[in-house]
């Protein structure tokens, strides 16, 4: 089992404790660190104090060696796909191959509104699929590309360097819709299905792999959890208490997870890692 460090919001605020905590957790064995993506989010979930999260990504890839960074998720509607194919390619190439891309439709029409064009679920959905096309063109194709598609167009476009990784960084999938699952198996390498999610794990996972089939990568896709705590829901992360997180791990590795997701709450946060990964990660992690 890969354990992924992550935070609840890349507000400005909790700033100062992240780019303490994951250099720390680079050294401690975390795989990898995630972040949402977010410019705004709204009075009523931390207000809109924030930080560009691929920016913020950037700065922690030169504070860090080994860890694996990422977004839970972008919203792939919400830029330019070819500017942020050109964005992520840059930080791989910087970070030699740690960029995680997280791949999500959006859900928040006040961010949206604010910095983007709001659009209803199907065309959300439409402009994810097609943006995710144009970005692996970019990334995989000899400059220069060109592509005309509904939504979105480049002629000679050159993106050079390409990424570090090959044949591109791994796509993290976040979402529940159909659409959006079938998409993740015809694409993620690896795939969240968020424990919110209407539906059950199962029959979701089922929708998957049944479209990973279709394109013989069925054993290429991976699956990512959320450490499974008593609270959830409704707090993200709950106060840490080691016994409650080692059972979480524990039912993770039952349920054949590869990948954990670990929030931990602010309330003394840096000694929670730091136990954690001293306690807990010894005994499951795999990635040794």
């Amino acid at each position: 089992m890969k354990f992924v460090l992550a935070i609840g919001g890349n507000w400005y605020s909790g700033w100062e404790a992240i780019q303490k905590a994951v250099p720390e957790a680079d050294k401690l064995g975390f795989w990898g660190f995630v972040m949402p993506d977010h410019y705004m989010w709204g009075s009523n979930m931390g207000g809109d104090s924030t930080l560009d999260t691929w920016i913020a990504l950037t700065y922690l890839a030169a504070l860090t060696k080994d860890i694996r960074l990422g977004t839970l998720v972008t919203p792939i509607p919400f830029r330019s796909p070819s500017i942020l194919a050109k964005m992520v390619s840059s930080i791989d190439r910087i970070s030699q191959g740690r960029v995680l891309l997280g791949v999500g439709a959006g859900w928040s029409q006040v961010e949206f509104e604010g910095y983007s064009e709001w659009n209803e679920p199907k065309i959300r959905v439409d402009k994810t699929q097609e943006g995710l096309e144009l970005i692996l063109k970019l990334w995989q194709e000899e400059n220069p590309v060109s592509f005309r598609g509904n939504y979105y167009h480049v002629k000679n476009a050159v993106l050079d360097p390409k990424p570090s990784q090959r044949p591109y960084p791994l796509l993290l999938f976040g979402g529940s819709g159909s659409r959006m699952l079938r998409l993740a198996g015809q694409h993620a390498d690896i795939c969240f299905i968020p424990p919110w999610a209407k539906g059950s794990p199962t029959s979701l996972k089922e929708i998957v792999l049944k479209e990973a089939r279709l394109y013989g990568r069925e054993t290429k896709i991976s699956f990512a959890d959320l450490i499974s705590l008593l609270s959830y829901p409704p707090s993200f992360a709950p106060k840490y208490d080691r016994q409650t997180y080692a059972d979480g791990v524990k039912r993770a590795k039952e349920n054949k997870i590869n990948y954990l997701i670990v929030p931990f709450s602010e309330e003394n946060y840096l000694d929670s890692i730091h136990d954690f990964a001293q306690n807990i990660i010894s005994d499951f992690d795999d990635t040794k």
